[in-house]
């Protein structure tokens, strides 16, 4: 009941244009009350506060030369191949990646130990990638942060009043959390990224039952904002069935183990 009074007043609003935008990816209009541009702006600012309280980058320029290579290899055949997206490898110790608004996506050094293939990164990164081209962010950040307060962080520079510290807004913007059709739309729009870029698809499967091992053990940051591994993990497993996708596609263990896994350990 309350999705369809929901709907209903979506559709109110889009008629009268107040607010609305039409998703890249399932081409229907959608209350967007923060735009394309104003979500550069605030990734552009504060991209780099939310590096800092990631641990900083990594420190080795193959790594993150490797880690931009794959991004770039699924955003390039994503619902919007034209945009900037800027990948980065992050030291934070949590398993964890983050998806914020302009097209910036970080992984962490936890994630990083824990993947095996780059398959399983590239899935990572398309599940990320689709959170932004889908403009999850932007709604996510509209009803958690408040559109108000986005605002005035945007115009505060301009008029001398600052309602938010960079670290503040940082938290807020690591700490966004999905909605679980958020999640399921990330999970089968980065699938059809992937294979898209030539990764075998059941590599996120994968990914999906080593975040369900690892949360019986420990707190995965990843599950903060991502949850219920398990399930996703025979929802894709359903998908790549129904989808039928192109077998033999790459998989990359020792592509892996030489960019990521060894300069790990050197650095």
């Amino acid at each position: 009941m309350v999705k369809r009074i929901v709907a209903i007043v979506l559709l109110i609003l889009c008629s009268l244009g107040a607010g609305c935008a039409v998703n890249p990816v399932t081409g229907e209009k959608q209350l967007m009350l923060i735009s394309r541009a104003q979500e550069k702006e605030i990734g552009d600012k504060y991209a780099p506060e939310v590096e800092k309280q990631l641990g900083g980058r990594i420190d080795n320029a193959a790594l993150q030369n490797y880690i931009s290579k794959v991004g770039h290899s699924v955003s390039s055949v994503s619902h919007t191949p034209g945009r900037r997206f800027k990948f980065a490898a992050v030291n934070d110790e949590s398993i964890n990646a983050v998806a914020l608004p302009g097209g910036y996506v970080f992984i962490t050094r936890g994630m990083l130990e824990e993947l095996k293939s780059e398959a399983q990164l590239a899935s990572v990164l398309a599940h990320e990638t689709a959170h932004i081209t889908a403009r999850h962010v932007g709604s996510v950040m509209s009803n958690q942060i408040g559109v108000d307060m986005l605002l005035s962080v945007l115009t505060s520079e301009k008029t001398g009043q600052v309602t938010m510290t960079a670290a503040k807004m940082g938290v807020q913007l690591v700490g966004l959390k999905f909605s679980r059709d958020h999640e399921r739309q990330a999970d089968g729009v980065g699938m059809d990224y992937m294979v898209k870029a030539g990764y075998e698809p059941a590599a996120m499967v994968e990914v999906m039952r080593m975040l369900d091992s690892q949360s019986k053990v420990k707190r995965i940051e990843f599950l903060s904002s991502h949850p219920d591994p398990g399930n996703r993990a025979y929802e894709l497993e359903q998908r790549i069935r129904w989808r039928r996708y192109e077998k033999g596609l790459k998989v990359g263990f020792d592509e892996y183990s030489k960019n990521v896994l060894e300069n790990l350990k050197n650095g």
